[in-house]
């Protein structure tokens, strides 16, 4: 049974660790590999560079939306396509483990599914709630 005192906090921390796993993995691609060297192992394997540029934006953007809370289960549900791609043109052929060369599928599963739990779980403790037309107006109550 899902303690509804704890449960918030445990979406906070997923919702945090996700984050900071995002920004650490474009924060890779802008100053250890940057963006330009991030475009050209794009074009290595076959994706288009500007594929590159997409990706680093999409990454910092979702994070950004994690960190806060602000349209946490479309930011989680729109960072899954990130990890399937990674799965599809990366790390799918290395095998399994990620302790494989090259590192395999293993880990980049594992945070889709941890996106898709954030998707299913809400934004937890701490959130910022999205202004409308995302948030859902609370239905007016009567005074009987």
């Amino acid at each position: 049974m899902t303690d509804p005192r704890t449960a918030p906090y445990a979406a906070l921390l997923l919702r945090l660790t996700l984050a900071g796993l995002f920004f650490f993995h474009a924060g890779v691609k802008i100053f250890v590999f940057t963006p330009a060297g991030t475009a050209q192992f794009f074009t290595s394997i076959g994706l288009p560079a500007a594929l590159a540029y997409i990706t680093i934006v999409w990454e910092v953007a979702g994070a950004l939306a994690l960190l806060l809370g602000v349209w946490t289960r479309f930011a989680a549900l729109a960072m899954v396509p990130l990890m399937i791609g990674t799965i599809v043109t990366v790390h799918g052929a290395n095998g399994f483990m990620f302790s494989n060369p090259n590192g395999g599928w293993e880990y980049p599963a594992f945070w889709a599914i941890a996106l898709v739990a954030l998707a299913l779980t809400g934004d937890g403790a701490l959130a910022l709630k999205p202004g409308l037309p995302f948030a859902k107006l609370a239905p007016a109550r009567s005074a009987a």
